[in-house]
């Protein structure tokens, strides 16, 4: 005779679980204990809001605001931080004594060369992401930064997004064994991009977006990842010329990962990241990245912590934080450049992938030229 359990097995049944305290886990943004250190910020438009208002609301020191177009640095001076200068003088910042680190917010093509002057005048930088759009030129900057003992980190603001932050961190502290898998399900509308620059980037969801998943996914499996295959369509009806729909599946040691980014729903927007291991399962779901519950699940019961802050404040803080940390501690910023390289080996190997219909080996590709067969 077959047994309950047995039969509760076969159903796919789950057990009730006890409720357990949640593990107090260091997820909120590092800080330095100094936040006097003067930071410059090259690039005054839109994205340019959620760092500034993100340093305002911890007490970073920004000293001066600097655009091409003066306007700009001028209006976001105004908004958020009154006392700082606001200039159009972009080589002058970046060589300017009284700065020691630059926050460079233009698209990867424009900040190379910024990037390059700003670490040969002795500064400390923090780089939006995509990092870089070629390999070769992220290695020759991450080793110009450390042969002069300089801080280069990325802004990958999904680090320290809270709810990413703890499940990093739950599986860094051993709380869900060795990991299985890793599955992220991203459902909103992306159509607002209609009309905007962003039209202007072929592979916008794989690139621009999805790069804070995929640069979770090596946060938490390190150079794991052996495979990767994608794929990327147009959805029916959409008005923005890049495709807004698309999936990547990552092979890695011991496991797997699927990353589905939905960027044409306009209604029931939904974001959950599943991750599973030989100890536990934790879980975040919400309606965006913004809000987000989180549970963890292991043999003693179901923890449900309760976190603080939000994606766009607290993400934004901790990058520049991770850094100014790194600074004062003499350590690599969770952020750094180098690791960053092992995301972006991730991103243009779904770029290639979706693009070949075949599956790319990670590291192969080294540059979004490459990826996209050019």
């Amino acid at each position: 005779m077959t047994r309950t359990a047995d039969l509760d097995a076969y159903s796919l049944k789950s057990a009730e679980a006890a409720e357990v305290p949640a593990p107090d886990l260091s997820y909120r943004p590092p800080m330095p204990k100094d936040r006097s250190a003067r930071i410059g910020l090259i690039g005054a438009g839109g994205i340019s809001g959620a760092h500034l208002d993100a340093y305002r609301s911890v007490g970073f020191n920004v000293t001066v605001i600097c655009s091409p177009t003066l306007g700009n640095a001028i209006k976001q001076r105004d908004a958020y931080y009154p006392d700082a200068e606001a200039t159009d003088d972009v080589e002058g910042t970046l060589a300017r004594p009284d700065i020691d680190v630059v926050d460079l917010t233009p698209h990867p093509r424009e900040r190379l060369p910024l990037m390059e002057t700003a670490l040969r005048a002795g500064k400390h930088v923090l780089s939006q992401k995509p990092f870089v759009l070629d390999v070769d030129d992220g290695e020759r900057l991450v080793a110009l930064a450390e042969s002069r003992n300089l801080v280069l980190a990325v802004n990958q603001n999904g680090r320290f997004a809270p709810h990413l932050s703890w499940i990093r961190e739950a599986v860094r502290a051993g709380l869900v064994g060795e990991i299985h898998s890793c599955h992220a399900t991203i459902h909103w509308d992306h159509g607002w991009t209609a009309g905007t620059p962003f039209e202007e980037i072929d592979d916008l969801i794989l690139y621009d977006f999805a790069v804070h998943w995929f640069d979770f996914l090596a946060s938490i499996i390190g150079g794991r990842a052996r495979m990767v295959f994608a794929t990327r369509t147009r959805a029916a009806g959409q008005t923005a010329r890049p495709a807004l729909l698309a999936e990547a599946l990552v092979g890695f040691e011991g496991g797997q990962s699927s990353l589905v980014f939905d960027g044409a729903t306009p209604f029931g927007a939904e974001d959950r990241t599943v991750v599973t291991g030989s100890a536990g399962t934790v879980i975040s779901r919400g309606p965006d990245p913004g809000i987000q519950e989180v549970t963890l699940t292991t043999e003693a019961g179901v923890a449900r912590p309760q976190l603080e802050g939000t994606w766009f404040k607290e993400g934004f803080a901790g990058t520049m934080g991770a850094l100014l940390q790194a600074i004062e501690t003499g350590t690599r910023p969770l952020n750094d450049a180098r690791g960053n390289l092992d995301s972006l080996a991730l991103v243009f190997a779904a770029i290639a992938s979706s693009h070949s219909g075949e599956p790319i080996v990670p590291g192969s590709i080294r540059s979004l030229s490459a990826a996209l067969g050019r």
